[in-house]
């Protein structure tokens, strides 16, 4: 099992490789487990698709969207 750190730690190193394109490079991994049938894999891509999302999406305190 892949625990949260994990997931968040994968995350932000596809963010400071990959900057703005981080989730389709996490996406291209999550479509190419599906096609090898790595279904685990594939859900783990997915998350760490959400934590880069979330961790993008982090706006200093006092900042408004």
């Amino acid at each position: 099992m892949t625990t949260d750190i994990d997931i968040y730690r994968s995350a932000k190193v596809l963010i400071d490789q990959h900057g703005d394109n981080a989730a389709i490079h996490a996406a291209i991994r999550a479509d190419q487990m599906l096609k090898q049938g790595d279904l685990d894999g594939r859900n783990v891509w997915v998350r760490i698709i959400e934590a880069i999302h979330e961790l993008r999406d982090v706006k200093p305190h006092g900042m408004k969207h």
